[in-house]
């Protein structure tokens, strides 16, 4: 009864969104009005994101039964939004009451699937572990269509969709699935003691592909300090996110204040991290400056109490830095584009691996027969990728095309390389040591 007097209350007072380049000056303001709902700002966030719409400001206010939130937003380009395909595209979509139809790209659990099976990955972080699982599922005869893999505190997560490398098909038999995962799993494990190693089928449903990983992290406890090995970088603890929760009493909320490096999607990584440790966002303003955002939130638990303990405060507070820092933005981004075929991405990853090249984090997608994929990657003790192996891959890699993009706050980053250099790779296609076994 309750669900459908929500779903009259919607029809009556359905969302309404408003798209302004006059009032700002340097940006793109969009307000949402909208019957309040639980998770509706995640929602918001998420639809902006997938655009890659560049969040600069936003003010949030979703006390009561009303939701009304403004976002000042550009493109990657620092422009505003003048497309009117775009602009049409946005408050169409957030003003429907499904959202999630509009971006099936990126989601995951889309059961049953008659073009790829997709399985979730979870294990203890090691150089070399991509590589590793990358020729398990060559092995197996296994194509991978799209994958995305995140490392963060010694642990690895990934969603991969995958395909019968000779059927183009999802696999579907049992025994075979059992297989991948066993060996899968063994993979995983290493020689590592954190029992978190397990190969999954996506469950059933619709689920976001950057909040499911968040979800599988937050599920390993990645979130937790580990002790570090010996020869790994330990970063300084003034380079961490700064997060601080404190009471509103007279309000009765809990307060919180995260002050860090700005980058891309940093909103929609803290907002799904509080909306999935089941908090809720009542009011919040967030401001990003040239390098440091700034984000306020006053929030409580699903059951309307604020935080009320010393030790669940600390666990917010390492959630949400954990949540900051796993998309890593200190690593060197490679993007690579070339022809597909089955196996290619295992020799992609070996090569970073004989070139002590330690990959991060990675997007991994196939269109067309074409391959586009993007690494994140530091040497294998973290620090910045040594722009002279970067050059020697020309002499092991074909005719894939790969861009470089330095971080303009790495000390790695040489003179004579600040903007995007390409590298046309040497004979990788036609070498016999790159030849993939067929699969019979």
């Amino acid at each position: 009864m309750e669900d459908e007097f929500a779903k009259l209350i919607r029809r009556i007072n359905p969302p309404r969104v408003v798209i302004d380049n006059d009032s700002c000056e340097d940006a793109t303001v969009i307000q949402v009005d909208s019957v309040n709902k639980r998770g509706i700002l995640l929602d918001v966030v998420q639809v902006l994101t997938d655009l890659n719409l560049v969040i600069t400001k936003a003010y949030i206010s979703s006390d009561g039964g009303w939701f009304m939130d403004v976002f000042n937003v550009t493109g990657r380009d620092g422009k505003k939004l003048y497309d009117q395909e775009l602009i049409s595209y946005i408050k169409k979509t957030l003003e429907s009451d499904d959202h999630f139809v509009h971006s099936l790209q990126r989601m995951v659990g889309l059961v049953p699937s008659e073009e790829h099976t997709c399985i979730e990955l979870t294990g203890a972080d090691r150089p070399g572990l991509l590589s590793e699982l990358c020729a398990v599922l060559t092995d197996l005869c296994c194509n991978v269509i799209n994958a995305e893999i995140w490392t963060h505190n010694a642990r690895a997560a990934a969603v991969v969709h995958v395909n019968d490398g000779r059927t183009g098909r999802a696999i579907e038999d049992p025994e075979r699935l059992a297989t991948i995962e066993g060996l899968l799993c063994n993979v995983l494990k290493g020689n590592n003691d954190l029992k978190i190693a397990k190969m999954t089928l996506s469950p059933p449903g619709v689920t976001h592909r950057e909040r499911r990983l968040h979800q599988i992290m937050f599920a390993a406890r990645d979130y937790e300090k580990i002790e570090r090995s010996e020869g790994t970088v330990v970063h300084d603890q003034n380079s961490r996110p700064r997060v601080v929760i404190s009471d509103c009493t007279e309000k009765d909320y809990t307060v919180i204040i995260m002050r860090s490096k700005d980058r891309p999607k940093l909103l929609f990584d803290t907002i799904c991290t509080l909306t999935d440790m089941q908090y809720v966002v009542f009011h919040g303003v967030v401001h990003t400056g040239r390098t440091e955002a700034y984000q306020e939130y006053y929030i409580r638990h699903v059951d309307g109490v604020p935080i009320s303990s010393e030790a669940e405060r600390e666990r917010v507070r390492q959630c949400l830095q954990a949540a900051i820092e796993r998309r890593c933005s200190e690593a060197l981004e490679l993007e690579l584009r070339a022809e597909d075929r089955l196996g290619f991405l295992s020799d992609i990853t070996r090569i970073f691996r004989e070139n002590s090249l330690s990959i991060k984090r990675a997007e991994i997608s196939t269109k067309g027969g074409k391959v586009k994929d993007i690494f994140y990657v530091t040497d294998v003790a973290g620090n910045p990728a040594d722009p002279k192996i970067v050059d020697s891959f020309r002499s092991q890699i074909g005719p894939g095309t790969l861009q470089v993009k330095w971080n303009s706050d790495s000390s790695s980053k040489p003179a004579e390389q600040t903007k995007t250099i390409s590298f046309f790779w040497g004979n990788f296609f036609t070498f016999p040591s790159f030849l993939i076994k067929s699969c019979s």
